[in-house]
């Protein structure tokens, strides 16, 4: 009874305690003038990250930085738990990591380690800073873990441990400051006027297997790395129209490569989540075919960890500062299990939206508490089972797989070759049951196993960028291996230094993503109907898009290998430059080549590219006289770069300059161009930002000699006045503006820009074009045509969806390397294709001196995604080089700077970036 007594009374001091401290917390609404949700009120993050080291006053709360922003803010990460939990910190982490990586666990371990551990939840907002829900929702629920005394909020903090994550300080900063800058609040809006990242704004939640930025890279340390959480939740914005919030479980399809468990891992705490909506009596969450979202998809903060067996949870929610409507959408007012209770048309506050997500927090949290040793256990088993998948023969249930099983049987029965006959099943789901045998046929086929290691051979042409493949693999917590010394595998000899992806660990589901091509299925609205849309694109097979040279091992491989540290980022090996007073040679082949010949060119070096393939140097090489020993000296150690000295000065070389680049951009801001500026920066290329206004009053010859157009911009052949996909409108009024944003409002015409754009390439200028903005050709009358056509009652018109869509996916062209706008590439290329458009050449095209660059050599060029037909494609131009007066125009319909990840066609765009 004593020990009962005094239990009680250390419990009661503890909560005494916390409600003292709890006091001494300035709410929300004391520390920004304003409570989470107010209508027209938004915080900044300057405000915002003096508010979180208030919260770290707590001793429930650690305050983290993560590592800077690309604009050179300190990114946060708060660590929220109970006290007692906050000092065993380090110890749940290791827990956590290790039950992830499930390395050298029994069942048995990983069961006691459950038991003892704490279950890990990431929580972030912001991302997206122009959904401001996600952001106030962070501030408020750090307050409430922080300040809350209330049974459920300290059971949590017990079972718990929280990480609330804010995923883009730059853009916070703008878009509050922004909004908050008109004193008249009916007025305030968030119509910024660049990207609310620096470089690439929405695209910031399509990096994540890429990890390009900063914020991707400070972000995936933490997961992947460093806490390893079993859940994860990542808030945005918006809902479809006539629902208020949308949420797990998601629409089909699902990525093959992910854990089943996983799967129904989501399903769980989606069920949590909409409970807890409907007990608090709040209506309007939409699941399963009520939303488009999906979980094919690895590349964003949510998707990506599906790869790294965390279940990864989304909402897209309604709501903004400025009040506004739930519309009438009379299809979602009809409850079924898409949406079991609809939200009636009313008018919506933003501090409705943030209650609906603090609700939706607790359920998650909630959720882990009562399932604490389960999400620890399971997450381990997850591993597990990739572990062991990578570490046998195992065959991947994909749709390719599948079809292949009918098309055996099928070519069986046309042939006469069985007697065995398909068995019709009946029932509400009519089907067939074929002969088990044609199971084996594909399933117990030796050559269709998953590989169960990749090896990338350092001897490839392009090592450099093999390496930077290896570490978005780093990046991502996958282990690698490699070469202490040379190696032979199956009849095949490795040099050392040749790196060896093992695919019996964890995250194997991201390794096969990575490596392996995305299967995707044909998705079709209703049988003959129109395709359905994937989420983001249909296939992306990082391998591909970089044109790394790897080989799949189909059985177990060991050799003379070192396991690398873990998170240990690669750099390429260093080469030694020898002396040549003749001067050196750089193999175009090499993406970091550019790097040092912009370098070069900056410190007056003079160098030449070589028009014919000469001694083992491909066209398009690099010859830099002896003057530039000290800075190939440098390049050889920092990027790998290998100089060849020359026995004698080469001849039939052409002298190159830095060109004048303007790359075109917009009010707003777009996020190809903005890729495409980080790109440049990346590999030292100096360049201007060009808008419609400026184009517009012409001569533009006297200040730039190329111009980029990416993914748009130009407007559409025969529709003068729009300014192209992805580019909108003209924008607001520039009276509206600050002065220092005027000059980006407008979009171009047909009638205005259109002439400015001839009459610069007339004088000699070169314009680069992307995607949409190919029409260009069209505009400039080119004896060029769209290959994807028919002619129907005498009138053409583009092949209907039903016969031929392909969304992006990475498809495989020929390219002529002998042509400069080429040099460098390889003759076989994949690309990633988006809907990109395809070109035929008329007759007088060659006369006029039209080049094919690349096209589409087969009637099945598909790599990765899903193209349904493809035959189509065959025979169709993808991109050209067209003269124009004295200049030229580039026409490249795939994406060669797609989202800054093909750096197998990056010399297609670094190819014309110089004067010659």
């Amino acid at each position: 009874m004593k020990r009962i007594k005094n239990y009680t009374s250390l419990w009661l001091l503890c909560l005494w305690q916390a409600v003292a401290l709890a006091q001494s917390i300035p709410t929300p609404q004391s520390h920004f003038g304003f409570a989470m949700g107010d209508d027209y009120s938004l915080t900044n993050y300057t405000q915002t990250e003096a508010y979180f080291k208030k919260l770290a006053e707590s001793d429930r709360v650690r305050l983290v930085d993560i590592g800077k922003t690309e604009e050179g803010r300190p990114q946060y990460m708060l660590i929220i738990t109970s006290p007692a939990n906050m000092k065993k910190l380090d110890e749940y982490k290791s827990i956590s990591t290790k039950l992830a990586y499930a390395e050298g666990l029994t069942d048995d371990d990983a069961k006691t380690l459950a038991s003892t551990g704490k279950a890990i939840v990431w929580i972030d907002g912001g991302l997206h800073s122009t959904e401001m829900v996600g952001t106030h929702q962070l501030i408020e629920m750090a307050y409430q873990l922080t300040c809350k005394t209330d049974e459920e909020t300290l059971r949590i903090l017990d079972d718990v441990i929280v990480l609330l994550t804010h995923a883009n300080p730059d853009g916070h900063e703008l878009v509050g400051n922004w909004y908050m800058r008109n004193n008249d609040v009916t007025k305030r809006a968030m119509n910024i006027p660049v990207l609310y990242h620096k470089y690439i704004g929405h695209d910031n939640n399509r990096d994540f297997y890429m990890v390009n930025m900063k914020e991707s890279e400070n972000m995936n340390r933490q997961l992947f790395l460093e806490w390893m959480p079993q859940i994860m939740y990542n808030h945005h914005q918006s809902a479809p129209a006539g629902a208020v919030v949308a949420g797990p479980p998601y629409t089909d399809p699902f990525n093959y490569n992910i854990d089943p468990l996983l799967m129904t891992g989501i399903d769980a705490v989606g069920a949590s989540m909409i409970n807890r909506l409907n007990v608090e009596d709040k209506p309007g969450f939409t699941r399963m075919k009520g939303s488009p979202f999906s979980t094919w998809y690895n590349g964003g903060l949510r998707t990506t960890t599906y790869f790294h067996n965390i279940i990864g949870l989304l909402t897209e929610i309604i709501g903004n500062p400025t009040p506004m409507e739930v519309p009438l959408v009379p299809e979602r007012l009809v409850p079924n299990n898409n949406t079991p209770n609809p939200v009636t048309p009313q008018k919506w506050l933003f501090k409705q939206s943030i209650d609906y997500s603090i609700s939706l927090n607790y359920a998650i949290l909630d959720y882990a508490a009562r399932h604490r040793e389960q999400v620890l256990y399971n997450i381990y088993k997850m591993g597990k089972n990739s572990i062991e998948k990578g570490s046998k023969d195992y065959w991947q249930l994909t749709p390719r797989n599948i079809d292949q099983i009918q098309a055996n049987y099928d070519a069986d029965k046309a042939r006469g070759a069985t007697t065995e006959t398909a068995e019709s099943l009946g029932g509400r789901m009519p089907s067939s049951r074929l002969p088990t045998s044609y199971y084996e046929s594909v399933f117990g086929n030796p050559e269709k196993r998953d590989a169960r290691a990749y090896i990338l051979p350092a001897d490839q042409k392009d090592f450099p960028t093999a390496v930077k493949f290896i570490n978005t693999l780093i990046k991502n917590g996958i282990f690698i291996h490699k070469a202490t010394a040379d190696f032979t595998l199956n009849g095949k000899k490795y040099q050392k230094g040749s790196y060896i992806v093992k695919t019996d660990q964890a995250f194997r589901p991201h390794i096969i993503d990575m490596f392996e091509p995305q299967d995707y299925p044909n998705d079709f609205a209703y049988p003959g109907g129109p395709p359905t849309r994937p989420y983001d694109v249909a296939g992306w097979t990082l391998a591909y898009q970089m044109g790394v040279t790897f080989d799949r091992v189909l059985d177990g491989v060991d050799g003379p290998f070192e396991r690398l540290p873990h998170g240990v980022l690669e750099v390429p090996p260093a080469k030694a430059v020898p002396t040549s007073s003749r001067g050196f040679f750089i193999s175009a082949n090499v993406n970091n080549a550019f790097i040092v010949v912009n370098d070069l060119l900056k410190a007056g070096i003079d160098v030449h590219r070589i028009q014919q393939a000469t001694d083992g140097m491909p066209a398009g090489s690099f010859y830099v006289s002896a003057k530039g020993a000290d800075l190939l000296k440098q390049a050889a150690t920092e990027l790998g770069i290998e100089a060849v000295p020359v026995s004698r000065t080469p001849t039939n070389t052409v002298q190159i300059k830095p060109a004048r680049i303007a790359l075109f951009d917009n009010y707003g801001g777009s996020m190809p161009s903005g890729w495409v500026r980080w790109m440049l920066e990346q590999y030292h290329f100096e360049f201007s930002l060009i808008f419609p206004q400026e184009i517009d009053r012409g001569n533009l010859k006297d200040k730039y000699d190329v111009i980029l157009f990416i993914e748009g911009g130009i407007p559409p052949f025969g529709r003068g006045e729009t300014g192209g996909r992805g580019f909108g409108g003209r924008g607001p009024d520039p009276a509206d503006l600050p002065e220092e944003y005027r000059h980006m409002v407008g979009s171009l015409t047909a009638d205005k820009s259109i002439p400015q754009l001839k009459a610069f390439l007339e004088a000699g200028g070169s314009i680069l074009t992307t995607g949409s903005s190919t029409a260009l050709a069209y505009h400039l009358g080119l004896p060029v045509k769209n290959a994807l056509v028919e002619t129907v009652d005498g009138k053409e018109q583009p092949i209907p969806g039903e016969r031929f869509y392909i969304p992006g996916s990475v498809l495989r062209v020929k390219v002529n390397p002998e042509i400069d706008a080429a040099w460098g590439m390889s003759e076989d290329t994949d690309v990633i294709f988006n809907s990109s458009p395809v070109f035929g050449l008329k007759p007088q095209a060659s006369l006029q001196g039209i080049q094919a660059l690349a096209w589409f050599a087969t009637d099945k060029p598909l790599r990765s995604g899903w193209a349904w037909g493809q035959n189509y494609l065959e025979d169709g131009i993808a991109a050209f080089k067209a003269p124009v007066g004295k200049g030229y125009l580039y026409a490249y319909g795939p994406q060669i700077t797609y989202r800054a990840q093909p750096h197998g066609t990056f010399k297609l765009l670094f190819n014309a970036l110089y004067q010659k």
